[in-house]
């Protein structure tokens, strides 16, 4: 098979015709640190070989672009990188590397996560589970963390939510059921909520 053109295309890509045809796109590094050129000839394996090297790289570069901003568990970033850049097997790789590297730790991140969920988000344990689940993380690790925020206040989170959304719950049935499903969302139980609004006194609180 005959390179007969190669082409810029957007986002650092380079298309590939094989006589005279559109075949692939490579990304531009790769393509440079291979031996082919215009003209030149490339076997079906030279050509695979070659795909493989660009979505690699891809997945690589996407992997550490994420976790420049922020912290992923390995699931997730195995997910955006699948998503938007490279293969899955590509993508799966690049996670992997990363979590040998130590640029990425899933019970570094659950813990991190799951503070940010009960204390910023103020999150019921359901919800946080939920949560955690979804991004990948195993669940005896989701155990263990949830039994270390056993001893939070769950009444005093619920109390602050009403306080600040749903003060005049009490005095208006749908903003009470409103609250009640908005509460549901965040995680907490039907009965966590009916003892607040039940033994609502706002100075307990203060």
């Amino acid at each position: 098979m005959l390179i007969t053109a190669i082409e810029p295309r957007r986002k650092s890509f380079m298309q590939l015709y094989i006589d005279g045809e559109s075949a692939v796109k490579i990304d531009k590094e790769t393509l440079l640190k291979s031996r082919f050129r215009m003209g030149m000839e490339i076997t079906d394996e030279e050509l695979h070989e070659l795909i493989q090297q660009s979505d690699a790289r891809r997945a690589h570069e996407k992997a550490l672009y994420l976790l420049e901003h922020r912290n992923h568990s390995k699931k997730e970033l195995e997910d955006k990188i699948a998503r938007t850049a490279a293969s899955r097997e590509a993508a799966k790789i690049a996670a992997e590397h990363m979590e040998e590297i130590g640029l990425l730790n899933d019970e570094r991140f659950a813990r991190d996560f799951a503070q940010m969920l009960f204390e910023r988000k103020k999150f019921g344990a359901r919800r946080v589970r939920q949560e955690l689940y979804q991004k990948g993380i195993d669940r005896d690790l989701i155990d263990e963390i949830l039994e270390e925020y056993a001893e939070n206040d769950t009444g005093e989170a619920i109390h602050t939510i009403l306080e600040k959304k749903y003060s005049r719950f009490a005095e208006d049935e749908k903003i009470k059921r409103r609250a009640i499903a908005a509460l549901q969302r965040l995680g907490y139980r039907f009965d966590e909520i009916k003892s607040v609004m039940q033994n609502w006194d706002e100075e307990e609180y203060e």
